[in-house]
């Protein structure tokens, strides 16, 4: 059997709960074929590059499926029949994943900072101007060799 990553992008208007009905139908289309999902993500309503149909927002979720060619093919046909898919992507990979995608690392990383208590935030802390110069060249004032530029006229 081949390995897919299937990635689905669903309608704004649409909930969470519906997404996860359309994964696990899938699901079902992947295991009645002998084939296995072993990972699914659920990436959240994200931002499009582009609208799609009138939407700017989209629900992302990604499956990895270790099943036949026919099962894959299947699986399209009945996305593009359903109305809740705006896009979907299937491509075929040499070994499957196990670690989080890296939206999901991003995400949780994202919220792991959020929740220290040390965090800077906002534009008071950790400027520009609290940083040593580059270690490539001389601060400014200090570069010897050249005479300085002459005044502007304006």
């Amino acid at each position: 059997m081949a390995l897919y990553e299937h990635v689905v992008v669903t309608r704004p208007d649409i909930s969470p709960q519906q997404v996860d009905a359309l994964v696990e139908d899938i699901t079902k289309i992947v295991t009645e074929g002998k084939g296995t999902v072993p990972k699914t993500e659920y990436w959240g309503l994200r931002n499009l590059a582009y609208p799609i149909k009138k939407s700017r927002k989209a629900h992302y979720s990604l499956l990895n499926i270790d099943a036949p060619g026919a099962v894959i093919h299947e699986i399209e046909r009945r996305l593009r029949i359903n109305e809740d898919v705006l896009r979907f992507l299937t491509v075929k990979v040499e070994e499957l994943q196990t670690e989080p995608s890296p939206v999901i690392a991003r995400k949780d990383r994202d919220d792991r900072k959020r929740d220290r208590d040390d965090f800077g935030g906002g534009f008071g802390g950790g400027g520009f101007g609290d940083r040593p110069p580059r270690g490539d060249r001389p601060p400014r004032e200090d570069r010897g060799d050249r005479p300085p530029r002459p005044p502007r006229d304006r």
